[in-house]
């Protein structure tokens, strides 16, 4: 319905059946019966809630609906001074915005479930990139515009050397696209195909584990859930070190940071005082159904909501 000022207004109401459940004798629910069903009707509500919050907002003109990638993308700390960065600020710093048109495309390097990855060329540098390319229809028809818009806010976001860096964003007529690194070391997953038994040793497995780890731990402190962690979305930097990819499928909410201090030692002139722990995670559950198949956590399966735990739990599958 829309509301006094004409805008379009979602009411969703949720009904749980108890007539199975009367009591003959006093003809209504058992007090147990009631606090179940209780909690059932708040759990659908919230995963409603959750689903029609990833609807687009139907005041919105379509255009309106990828305005995220038209936004400028600005150079964090880490890499501010890279070739790559140097490169797309020559055109920035003109007040030109840097759009389609300054690319030379070479190769297609993959194609996901919410779009293409093609090797590009910055014009007249020599810089490679890879772009990411959405196309909007597609993305409206199967109700994923707020999956593309948030992993634009989320690459937009990071600055470490194990995950992306968003250099620019912008849209067509037909498509929104995402320029970030370029990995010449391709899948972890391809990788792994082409050794003997498809394993690799055991000093590599711990390598590419650690590299992973540190890279979820930085997502976690920023309150995102990775939630798609498998060989296909670790890619392979030009140095060897690793990169996640693919944060379509990603949940972000808030963080809660506290530092644990262990307590005293008996002996006060004890050298071994371990340093204090720092720990970060999100704080909200999600209960969407989302992750690759091999890799589901058994919580998204049942539906009782999930964490951050579940990226230790993909990694732990990929370990084993």
């Amino acid at each position: 319905m829309h509301d006094q000022k004409g805008e379009l207004q979602y009411f969703i109401g949720v009904q749980l059946d108890g007539s199975d459940h009367l009591e003959p004798l006093r003809n209504r629910l058992s007090e147990q019966t009631e606090q179940q069903s209780t909690k059932l009707v708040k759990v659908t509500a919230e995963n409603v809630d959750e689903a029609v919050r990833e609807l687009p907002d139907a005041n919105l003109r379509p255009e309106d609906l990828w305005a995220i990638h038209s936004q400028p993308v600005f150079p964090r700390p880490h890499k501010r001074d890279s070739p790559s960065w140097i490169a797309i600020q020559k055109i920035t710093s003109r007040a030109e915005k840097v759009g389609l048109h300054h690319f030379r495309p070479i190769r297609p390097l993959g194609c996901g479930d919410t779009g293409s990855v093609h090797l590009v060329e910055l014009k007249g540098t020599g810089e490679l990139y890879a772009m990411k390319a959405m196309e909007k229809s597609m993305m409206l028809n199967r109700n994923k515009v707020h999956r593309a818009c948030i992993e634009r806010e989320i690459i937009s976001l990071l600055d470490h050397p194990f995950l992306p860096t968003l250099y620019t964003s912008f849209q067509t007529s037909t498509h929104v696209c995402l320029i970030t690194d370029f990995c010449p070391g391709g899948e972890l997953f391809a990788l792994l195909d082409n050794q003997p038994m498809k394993l690799v040793r055991e000093e590599s497995a711990r390598f590419y584990a650690a590299e992973v780890a540190v890279g979820l731990e930085y997502l976690h402190c920023l309150g995102i859930i990775y939630r798609d962690l498998k060989p296909e979305n670790i890619l392979l930097q030009k140095d060897g070190h690793i990169v996640l990819t693919d944060f379509d499928l990603s949940f972000m909410t808030s963080c809660k940071a506290q530092i644990i201090q262990h307590p005293l030692p008996k002996n006060r002139r004890s050298r071994n005082q371990p340093p204090p722990i720092f720990v970060a995670e999100p704080v909200t559950q999600s209960n969407s159904f989302v992750g690759t198949e091999e890799y589901i956590a058994p919580e998204i399966i049942t539906g009782t909501g999930h964490s951050s735990a579940i990226d230790w739990w993909a990694l732990g599958k990929k370990i084993c």
